[in-house]
């Protein structure tokens, strides 16, 4: 990691720092940490046990969507490959869009496979993972609608899932009829700014126009191989929905931790919604995902929650699924050397 990379990393974990912090001072330190205090330990464990779950699911999903593409691992190298994913998007600031690069060549070092590939791969899995959390959530919203009414900020909610459910598919379908445009585009402008870091970094990333047309061309033929692949497709959404499903669970048994369980109806709305989050420029979306989970949750109709009692739950919840991977990931990634990653 650079040092322009180690200075935005510091800031967006003081960004998450400060706004923990103000979470923390609104639902009052004292209710909240009592709420951990008297957390039933083997509860705990079972939200970890969810959380491993979850990186099993999508482990399984990263591997179904591997296998399409020619490139053969076992589920446990799947699995940690996933986890060092995750830990890649729990350090990068942008969550998903900053880690995806590092992601891509972590699978091109422990897969032996190409740099475009291993993109191609991480993409189609976070492709793959909007489309349930999309569902899920429009099924929360839409089970809420028939039981009461919405107020403000879950109206507000509401229609930032219908925008991006209909903004994602559209913008991916006019990007992939103009494919070969877009590649042209894209190498243009990449080309020079790689000639200008190969001058100033003590690294050589200089790719002609020519090559660099070449390489995306071969990543665009990578999504399609995993997009025209019905079974590959079905695993792989099915992997992906049983890993929202693992986490909802582990939420719900986070309020169950701190007596006051919750309809577990309710998460069917709130886990995707909180997701979203993870695109604010915060180290795996750490911070603004607590922000939003709390402001649903205690904004439900029927949750029944307190703003404490909710940040409280919320903490074990974000404890198991930001952590797990970052202990697991982490590891991986000193096994595997950032170093040599860096040079796949």
């Amino acid at each position: 990691m650079n040092g322009a990379q180690l200075r935005t990393t510091v800031l967006g974990f003081l960004g998450t720092f400060a706004i923990l912090g103000l979470l923390l001072y609104f639902v009052g330190v004292e209710g909240f940490v009592q709420e951990l205090r008297n957390a039933d330990t083997e509860m705990v464990v079972l939200i970890v046990v969810m959380a491993l779950g979850w990186l099993a699911a999508w482990g399984f999903g990263l591997r179904t969507v591997l296998d399409v593409l020619g490139v053969n691992v076992s589920f446990v190298k799947s699995f940690f490959i996933l986890n060092g994913a995750m830990f890649s998007n729990n350090i990068t600031p942008f969550g998903q869009a900053g880690g995806e690069p590092v992601t891509a060549l972590l699978i091109s070092k422990v897969a032996d496979t190409e740099y475009e590939r291993g993109l191609a791969a991480i993409a189609s899995v976070d492709s793959l993972n909007f489309v349930p959390s999309i569902v899920l959530a429009l099924g929360g919203a839409g089970f809420y609608a028939t039981q009461t009414s919405f107020g403000r900020q879950l109206q507000l909610a509401t229609a930032a899932i219908v925008v991006l459910s209909l903004a994602v598919p559209i913008v991916g379908f006019v990007g992939w009829r103009n494919r070969k445009r877009l590649r042209r585009a894209i190498a243009r402008v990449l080309a020079p700014v790689l000639r200008f870091v190969t001058r100033v970094a003590p690294i050589d990333v200089a790719l002609s126009r020519e090559t660099l047309e070449t390489r995306i061309s071969e990543f665009f033929d990578s999504i399609e191989r995993v997009a025209t692949n019905r079974r590959g497709l079905a695993l792989a959404l099915g992997a992906s929905t049983a890993g929202w499903m693992f986490q909802m669970v582990a939420l719900w048994l986070a309020f169950a931790a701190i007596g006051n369980p919750i309809s577990f109806a309710v998460l069917l709305f709130v886990v995707p919604v909180g997701a979203i989050a993870g695109a604010t420029p915060l180290p795996g979306g750490a911070g603004g995902i607590e922000a939003v989970l709390v402001a649903l949750l205690i904004s439900l109709p029927g949750a029944g929650v307190s703003s404490g009692t909710a940040f409280a739950a919320v903490a074990l919840f974000r404890g198991a699924i930001y952590w797990v991977p970052i202990v697991i990931g982490g590891g991986v990634v000193s096994v595997v050397g950032i170093d040599s990653v860096q040079e796949a």
